[in-house]
């Protein structure tokens, strides 16, 4: 967490030219604005060329323009205002073409979280998940139909799952005799939630392991978490793109139910007997 953007920033300021310092200065000052800017448009501004803004950007110990570019947006995108969210994004969207514009950025988003993914993290999450004494899940606002999309399927594979309902009363009942031995996993994106965070806290008070689903190292989640896997959750206007996080869900899903392959299969047999005796699904010849 002390090594972010503005860190690095503010611990080179001596060793910046001139020209270097009124890079810094106008991220200083106006860090949202800036984050969304090309180095083009950001020398422009603070009246130095496009290469300066460049060797500013390598001088931090990034490489290249757009990854310090994306650790500014990283650390802007969890205090934007919705407002500050459609401005922020109104040069991402094609309005010739919203349909189209906004499933590439998915696609993208995707891409890049198939890359990014920690193989090894995830395999030490779904080992603690089959595991754990007793599995709590949260995500509140927009997570929270991450949360019950998981639960569905979790409930399917194991027994001992609990989906913390979002009222910010009802989260401490329903947590009420989490303990050692159990995890909590936490779902949360920007902006994130003052509640999620006070059910963290809580479950690892009483001796709970917290698992993170979230966006980046700059998550508070993630400094909470014995475990964490960080998938993409990109801002499109005031909508929270759900792409990347939702297809995570499904590979955690299916990495869990190969490590209880026999009782699953198990489930969905007597669940298949059920459908069947209580004729759930309809049939062609029914239509």
């Amino acid at each position: 967490m002390n090594d972010n953007v503005l860190h690095r920033i503010r611990n080179g300021m001596d060793g910046f030219s001139k020209g270097q310092k009124r890079i810094a200065n106008y991220i200083f000052t106006d860090c949202d604005k800036a984050s969304n800017m090309t180095a083009c448009r950001l020398g422009q501004i603070t009246q130095v060329s496009e290469s300066t803004v460049v060797r500013f950007a390598s001088q931090l110990g990034y490489d290249g323009y757009p990854a310090m570019q994306k650790a500014l947006q990283e650390l802007v995108r969890g205090k934007l205002t919705s407002l500050q969210r459609i401005e922020a994004s109104g040069d991402q969207i094609n309005s010739g073409d919203i349909a189209g514009s906004v499933m590439q950025q998915d696609m993208d988003t995707l891409r890049s979280t198939i890359d990014g993914i920690d193989r090894t993290e995830f395999d030490r999450v779904v080992g603690k998940l089959v595991r754990a004494k007793r599995i709590y899940i949260l995500g509140v606002r927009s997570s929270s139909f991450l949360a019950g999309y998981l639960n569905f399927y979790f409930h399917l594979i194991f027994e001992n799952v609990t989906l913390v309902q979002s009222a910010a009363g009802e989260i401490f009942d329903q947590m009420l005799r989490i303990g050692p031995g159990d995890v909590l996993l936490a779902i949360g994106f920007p902006r994130y939630s003052k509640l999620t965070m006070s059910a963290v806290h809580f479950a690892r008070d009483r001796g709970a392991e917290v698992i993170a689903i979230t966006d980046s190292k700059m998550s508070p989640l993630y400094t909470l978490s014995v475990a964490s896997l960080l998938v993409h959750c990109e801002m499109i206007s005031f909508v929270d793109s759900m792409a990347a996080p939702v297809s995570l869900l499904n590979a955690l899903i299916v990495a869990v139910g190969k490590q209880k392959s026999a009782e699953t299969a198990e489930t969905f047999a007597e669940m298949e007997r059920v459908w069947s005796r209580y004729e759930i699904f309809g049939y062609e010849d029914d239509e």
